[in-house]
This record gives structure tokens, sequence and C-alpha cells, in this order.
């Protein structure tokens, strides 16, 4: 070992064991060596002489970074030395070739990228000397099929992104080798695979790895021919071979099958292959690396098929009875063949059938999309039913590992969730398209189950999974059908003793399914009793496990939705056997159960109110019910907000809880009586709930600084809203003021919101309210928001800045819904005068230059309702002094003009187009609102301003005047396109 060796080795070491200055010195070393006059001398002396296998490939990497940079650059003899070098280092080996595979494949690259570099007008006989030296032996025949498929992957292949100068090259080489040698290198490969399939098969399958990749390219005769397809065959139906050339055996048909022609010419080529004859027998297969390969085939081979079927189907260059001819021959392949890709399917693992997923969506479609279904399509899809319930069901003790819900069990059941919604997408486009064989093998494979009580929970689970996900198709007039069919299977179900009831996952699928089916369990109540007990003992919402337990809440609510009148003769049998979780809900922690935070739970309380809050109910009943549901409730809250220490203005996280807790409850059970009960009908009943509302205030006026507790009572507000109608007027006043102390941001956007309810449901109702509201609601928020406006750009999307501009937002909201439910009267009072100049002046600089063209646009609109309702016309006076002249002399041309001239609005945004059209249809009110004054302040003042001819000016005055929107915008569209680039800073900005 000479000190150059060392250098490399030293440089090359991961152990540590070499001192970092000595390893700093040995790269500096080789650095240094690679500055030396024509470095690639020393790289191919040490390339070939040296043992070690660190410099040969030190070596082969300081020659491409040469071939790379200078290559081009050397002179002819220098570039042949190099040539010369790198082929000798590949064909001149021994038998045996000891260096190691990363040093062969990085000769393998170099030589591909003198290749890309110089064939064929540099290189011309690169592939002529690699061919003849091959008999030299298995080395040589090595690095050859390296090379091959190097070359694919580095330069031929369109599998990977390339640039257009890539694919030129691309062309330039495969159109090279079509014409000089590209036969004779398929010749050699069937050659060498028969040379080497007995005593190197390792070798025979990386040549057909080779062959298989080129096929895409080439002439297809020049595989698919009486020498090389036979060979495949043979690899394929030879269980003697080993599973690795039987892999490649089937990639290679897979890639002659895939090969890309007409629809004619690739059934003509699949006739003469006979490819479908061997395939469909291909079934006893014990490798799953060689199944795998062999589902690619045969899907393949059916997509193909398919494919083929599609392109006859629209030609128009093949006459009708030979068109159905070759229609018929495809449709008899894919019949042969189906049987073999559903055996895989369905015998596979879990990779092999993912792989099919797309074929058979497509096939299922192509069936969907024909007049009639076929018997033999039929029996197809019954197959494929059988194949989607093998491939759904859990393996063998799968369920014995969920019976308890944990972060495994968890786990298990997402990626089965995630493995299955492909499935379930192609059994419900089955049902579509054959709603009778699906019903059919769904009910035998449920009584099978139902009728076996010896049964595993892993087919009682796919049994009802089935039942479940044939719901999704079912209409509700089947669902009331008569016997047969669906019926069977319901009442199958819901008479018969269930294997494995009481496990956590079949529980609960029991109880969505029969959710699902509701409608069927409406038509006969018969099975009520039944039903009922199932969803209020230990298999609903006591059962165990406090999933299951919460999933059976809200499912039992939305059962009581359906059926709410015919449970009625329950209703006492149904509270009494919920009433021990009643107060375990309200005296628990929360326990979110939803993506959204939903305590699930507490859905029993809204299917109470759903069953006590009917008109059927007599009021004497409900209000007894009510008595026993609020009275501890009440009770809950005046004895935690008693256990708070005085001065605590903020809660125990435990007693905030709690009380969070019993508010929602009460809001919950609400839902069950609607306003015409509670308020109109019946306001005695109703009384309950503002004396709900009365304490959940209470509880905010005793803890006014716990945010959490305030947004509870203020979304409680909300319910009760809808609840009790104008009847909650007397409580407003004194929840406004508990709701305004100490607002922040988020807290000022909650209390708008409200109001925005109260505006939108009561209208005029609500207008005394809104003038108190008005002043308070303008004034925090403006002391929230800045008057200067919110910052844009880098570094203004703070938490603090989010909240202020989603404030400003909804303060907009608020406004518009005044102006949307004509209560602009609000603003006309004494006591509101200097608001309305604040609500005015934001109006005005929102509609003019706010960077979001949806802000600009709500405050456009408010603009318009306020003109429309305030400016008088004829006879009728302005409501606001002046307010007609600030319409056009600021709303104009500020926010209808100049807001066009700014940056932010561009034209080939979709936005500013929507704000456009807006603008349009604004000048358009405020020209019929405010007459000719309008115009001529548009045509002297506001267009000559942004420098547009008074011709034009004139022009567009006429078209207010004569024309309607869409006609406006196509003539006022190019005007303002030409009349931005004029602004230069006029109007005050650039």
């Amino acid at each position: 070992m000479d000190d150059f060796e060392k250098a490399i080795l030293f440089s090359f070491d991961q152990s540590g064991a070499v001192d970092a200055q000595l390893k700093e010195r040995a790269i500096a070393y080789c650095n240094q060596a690679k500055l030396q006059p024509q470095p690639w001398r020393l790289c191919l002396q040490r390339l070939i002489s040296s043992q070690y296998a660190e410099v040969q490939f030190w070596c082969l990497q300081t020659l491409e970074e040469i071939i790379r940079g200078q290559y081009l650059s050397l002179d002819s003899s220098e570039k042949l030395f190099i040539r010369s070098g790198v082929l000798s280092a590949i064909i001149e080996v021994g038998e045996i070739d000891a260096r190691p595979v990363f040093v062969k494949n990085k000769l393998a690259q170099i030589l591909v990228l003198l290749v890309y570099i110089e064939y064929p007008n540099g290189w011309p006989s690169v592939f002529v000397d690699l061919l003849q030296a091959l008999s030299r032996g298995v080395s040589v025949v090595d690095m050859f099929i390296r090379v091959l498929i190097d070359l694919d992957a580095e330069v031929v292949s369109l599998d990977f992104p390339r640039s257009p100068d890539e694919i030129a090259v691309s062309n330039r080489i495969k159109d090279a080798l079509r014409g000089q040698c590209i036969g004779q290198i398929l010749e050699a490969c069937y050659s060498l695979v028969v040379a080497y399939k007995s005593v190197n098969p390792t070798l025979a399958a990386a040549t057909l790895e080779a062959v298989q990749k080129y096929v895409a390219w080439v002439d297809i005769g020049l595989v698919a021919n009486e020498r090389f397809v036979p060979l495949l065959f043979g690899f394929l139906a030879s269980a003697a071979e080993p599973f690795k050339l039987r892999g490649a055996a089937s990639d290679c048909l897979l890639a002659i099958v895939s090969k890309k022609m007409d629809g004619v010419a690739k059934l003509a080529l699949l006739r003469r292959l006979q490819i479908v004859e061997v395939c469909k027998g291909l079934t006893d297969v014990k490798d799953a690396e060689f199944a795998l390969k062999l589902t690619e085939l045969l899907t393949g081979l059916a997509e193909e098929l398919l494919e083929c079927h599609r392109k006859i189907e629209v030609s128009t260059s093949t006459d009708a009875a030979e068109k159905a001819g070759a229609l018929a021959a495809v449709t008899e392949m894919m019949d042969d063949v189906l049987p073999a890709v559903f055996y895989f399917l369905e015998h596979g693992d879990e990779d092999i059938s993912s792989t099919t997923f797309q074929f058979l969506q497509a096939y299922v479609g192509r069936i969907k999309r024909g007049s009639q279904l076929s018997k033999k399509q039929g029996e197809h899809l019954s197959q494929l039913l059988g194949v989607l319930r093998s491939r759904m069901r859990y393996e063998d003790g799968a369920m014995g590992t969920l019976e308890q819900l944990d972060a495994k069990a968890a786990e298990e059941e997402d990626r089965m969730a995630e493995y299955r919604r492909d499935l379930f997408i192609v059994l419900r486009s089955i049902s579509k398209i054959a709603p009778e064989v699906t019903r059919g093998f769904v009910q035998s494979n449920l009584l099978t189950v139902l009728g076996n009580k010896d049964a595993s929970a892993e087919d009682v689970e796919g049994a009802v999974q089935l039942l479940y996900q044939l719901g999704e198709q079912i209409n509700e007039e089947t669902l009331k059908s008569g016997p047969g069919g669906l019926g069977d299977m319901l009442e199958a179900l819901l008479s018969s003793k269930v294997p494995h009831h009481a496990h956590r996952v079949i529980a609960q699928l029991y109880l969505e399914t029969v959710v699902r089916y509701v409608r069927f369990v409406e038509q006969r109540p018969q099975y009520i009793p039944p039903v009922l007990s199932v969803f209020l003992d230990a298999r609903g919402v006591h059962h165990p496990d406090a999933g299951v337990r919460s999933r059976a809440s809200y499912l039992f609510m939305r059962l009581v939705k359906v059926l709410r009148l015919q449970l009625q003769p329950f209703v006492d049998t149904i509270l009494q056997s919920l009433e021990d979780l009643l107060e375990a809900i309200t005296t628990s922690e929360s326990v979110p159960s939803k993506g959204d935070g939903t305590d699930e739970r507490l859905y029993i309380f809204e299917a109470i109110g759903l069953l006590v809050g009917v008109d059927e109910v007599p009021s004497a009943k409900q209000q007894e019910y009510l008595t026993a549901l609020l009275g501890p409730l009440f009770q809950q809250l005046e004895s935690v907000l008693a256990s708070i220490p005085a001065g605590d203005l903020e809660g125990p996280a435990t007693a905030v809880n709690t009380l969070q807790q019993v508010i929602l409850a009460i809001a919950y059970l609400s839902k069950g009586f609607g306003e015409h009960l509670a308020a109109n009908k019946r306001p005695e009943i109703g009384a309950n709930f503002k004396q709900a509302l009365e304490k959940a205030l209470k509880a905010l006026q005793r803890l006014p600084k716990n945010k959490s507790l305030r947004s509870r009572v203020i979304s409680f507000v909300h319910r009760m809203v809808e609840c009790l109608g104008t009847n909650i007027f007397p409580l407003l006043p004194a929840a406004i003021q508990q709701l305004l102390v100490d607002c922040e941001a988020k807290d000022m956007m909650e209390f708008i919101q409200l109001a925005n309810q109260l505006m939108a449901k009561f209208k005029a109702a609500v207008s005394p309210l809104l003038v108190e509201l008005l002043p308070a609601i303008v004034a925090r928020v403006f002391a929230l928001v800045p008057d200067g406006g919110l910052p844009e750009g880098p570094g203004t999307n703070t938490e603090d800045i989010r909240e202020q501009r989603d404030l400003y937002r909804l303060y907009l909201t608020f406004i518009q819904t005044i102006t949307a439910n004509a209560l602009t009267s609000a603003f006309l009072t004494p006591q509101n005068s200097q608001c309305l100049t604040k609500v005015m002046t934001t109006l005005v600089e929102g509609a003019r230059a706010h960077a979001d063209m949806t802000v600009r646009k709500i405050c456009l609109q408010c603009l318009v309702k306020f003109a429309q309702e305030w400016c008088g016309s004829g006879a009728e006076p302005e409501k606001v002094p002046g307010f007609r002249r600030f319409v056009i002399e600021q709303v104009g041309p500020e926010c209808c003009i100049y807001s066009m001239m700014r940056p932010a609005f561009n034209l080939r945004d979709a936005s500013s187009v929507v704000l456009f059209g807006e603008i349009v249809s604004a000048q358009k009110a405020l020209y019929e609102k405010c007459g000719d004054d309008f115009l001529v302040h548009l045509a002297t003042v506001a267009l000559p301003a942004v420098h547009c001819p008074s011709n034009v000016a004139e022009q567009y005055c006429l078209h207010l005047q004569r024309s309607d929107v869409k006609q406006i915008k196509a003539f006022l569209k190019p005007v303002i396109e030409q009349l931005r680039p004029l602004q230069n800073g006029s109007l005050g900005y650039g």
C-alpha cells in the first residue's frame, strides 16, 4: 500500500480510528492529486491496479467529475484514452470479478455518462464492442447488464422527469440503437438468459429485467416472438424455476402486453401470444414476492383488455361486423382471465390486493356503462363480492386485540378503516349496478353468521359491516318495502342473538347499523322494544367501554329523532334507565369523543329533550319531566358556585368544568323544545329555560374573569334565542351587560355573533335594544382595532393581529346585518350621531382601499344600502342632512372610481372581478337614487381626476342611465385597464 492508497483509505474512514488532523491531510492529498496534469490517467491506472474498493471508487468518482466538468474541452486523443480506459475496466476482467457491487454500479454509470455525451457520433462502436466482449465470461455479462439497466434509468426512461435537452439526448440514443444494434442486444439477452438460467439464475433474472425496460420503445417483434415468449412462459409456468427468475419473466410479459398500440393491433398481439390461456391457470403460487409479480401481470393484462375494448368500441376504422367480432373476442379473454385476478385478490396479502383496486373500479365502471348486465358479468360480480368479503375481514384473532381500546387497538382500527376505504368504494359500485346480486350475497353471508353461535368475532363484524355498507345505497322507499331481501336481513339482525355482541367493535357497529336503517324500525314498531333494550343496556349507553358509551349516546339521539312519537309509551322507562348516566355526565370531566371536541355523551340530554318536548306530551307532564331533569342541574350549579371562595373571580378548573357541563346539558336538553312550544304554545314550559339562563348568567357574574365559562354562556344565550324567541327579551339587557364586561377581541367577536343572530331573527323588534348597543359595540371594536388600520405584510401574522383582523371583518358583518334587516334607523338617534360618523368613515375607507377585495365588497354593499334608505328622492327628504351630498362626493368617487385605480385591484384576479361587478351595480343603484347630480359629479370631478377623457366620461354616464349592468361592465372594463397605468400617484398613492 503506497501513500496514495493510504490517503484515500484515511479520507474514507468513518470509524473514528483515523486522527482528525491526519484525515484532513489525507483529504488535502487526494484533492491535490486531482489537480495534477491529466489526472484521468492516474484514475484509470489505479482503477485497474489497486485491490482496494475505496481506491477504485475514488478513482471512479474523480473520473465522473472530470467527464462532467472537463471532458468536452479535452482533445480527441485524451477523450479516446478515457473511453478506452473505461471500456477496458468493464471488459478486461477475469472470470471472477472481485469488485464490490457499488464499484461495478459506479463503473456502469461512468460508461453511461460517456454514452450520453458521445454516442453515436463520437463513439459509434461502444455497444458493438460490449456485445463482442460477452464471450469473455460472466463478469463481462454482469457489467453489460448493469450498463443496460443504468442506461434506461439515467437516459432513456421517461418514468423520471427529464428536461427538453435530456429528452432530445434520449431520443438520439434510442434512434441510434434502433438503427444499429438493438436487435443484436436483445438477441444477446435471449442467449444470456438461456445460458445462465440454471447456472446463475440471478444474472438471468437481471437480464430479463433489462429486456423489460426496453420493450416500451423497441420493435415489439424483437421480444414478442416465437423464441422469447415461450422462454418466458416456461419460467412462468415452472414451479421448479427460482421465484426471482419467474418474477422477472412476469415483468417482461407485463411490459409486452402493456406496449402502446391501437386496439385491433393489441388484440392481434394478445391472440398471437396466447397469454390469456397461459395466465388463467396460474394460481398455485407459494412465494409472496412472485405472487405480487403475478398479480401485477394479471391485473395489467386485464387492464389492457379493458383499454383494448374501449379503443375498439370507439374506433371508426373498422366495419360493424369486424368490430363486433373483436369486442366479443376481448370479452371472452376478459372472462378467462378474471377468475385468476380474483383468486390473487382473495388469497394474497394486502400488497397484492391493493394493486388491483384501480382495475376493479374500472371494470365495474365499464359494466355500469353497459346497457344490460350479462349472466357472465353477474357471475364475475358475485365472485368479486366474495373477494371483497375476504379482503375486508379482520385476520383471525385480530378482534381479540381490539377488545380494549388502547393505542395499539386504535392504530389497528385506523389502519383497517383506511385499507377498507377502497374496498367499500368497489362494493358500493357493484351495489349500484347489481343491487339484487349484492343484497343476495350480503343476506346469505349475514344469515350464515347469525345462524352459527360459534361464528368468530371477525366473521360477525364482517357480516354486519357488509350490511352497514349496503345501507349507503338504500333509499327510504326500499326500507319501507315489504318482506324479502333487505327486510329479511334486518329482521334477522334485530331478532337474533348476535354472537360476540358485547365486543366493543361489534357493539358499536350494531348500533350504527340500526340507526342507518332506522326507517325500517319506524315501519315495524314491533322491533322498537328490542332495539331500545340494545341501546339502553350494556350493549349501548351502559357498555363497559367509554368510547362505545359515548358513541351510543349520539346514536341514541339520532334514533330518537326519527322515532320520538313512537317512543312516547317508553319515556318513563327510558328516563329511569338513563338516570345514573345523567348525573355521571354532569359531574365528570368533559370527554371529547369527536374531532371537533364535542362530548358525545351530552347527546343523551338532547335525546331526552326530543322525547319530552313534543306537543303530544301534556303540559303538566312536561313540567313534571323538566322539574325532575332541571332541578338537580340547578342544584349542581348553585352548590358549585357556593363552593368557590369569595374573591376568586376565575374559579377552580374542576368547578368551572362542572358548571360548563351543566350548562351544556341544559342547552342540549332545550334542543327538543321548539320556539312554537316553549315561547308560544306553552310559555310556562319556556319559563324553565328562562330560569336556566338566569342561573347561567349568575354563574358568569360570579366568575367574570373565566373566558371559557364566558364562551359557554354566550353559546347558551344563542341556544335560548332559538328556544325562547321574543320571551328572551326581558333577560337580554342583563345578559348583554354581563357579556360586555372586560371584552377582549375574541370575546367581542362572540358578542357580535350574538348581536347578528338577534337582528337576523327578530328584525325590527330588536331595534330599541340595538339603539342602546350600537355605541358600546362600535366604541369597543375601535378600542381593540387600531385607528390607522391593521398592518399588512411580513411580520404581521401574529395571533393578536389575526384576532384584530377577524374582529374587524366580523364588525363589518354586524353593519351588514343591520342594513340587511332594515335596522339603519338605530343610527338616527341623537346619542348615536358620533357613532354614525365613525361607521361611515370606516366603511368608506374599507370600500376604497382595503387589501382584501371581499372586505371592500361588504363595505360598498353597506354604503349602498344606507344610500337607498337615507338619501331620499323627490318629495322624500333625506334622513340625515347632507347624506346625499356625502354619497355623491365621497362614496361615488372614492369607493367606485378611485378604488379601481389602486394597485391591489387587478382585473385578472377573481376577487377583483367580483368586486368590479359590485362596483358597477353600486354605481347604477346610486344613480337611480341620487339622479343626475351623481352623474354630473362623476363626469366633472371623479373621472377627470383619474385622467379619463371627457368624451369617455360622457359615454360612461350615458351607459349608467340607459344600459344594464352587463353592458356597463363590458364598456367600463377596457376603460379601467387603460386608465390604471396613467395614475402615477396622482390620487395620493402609487
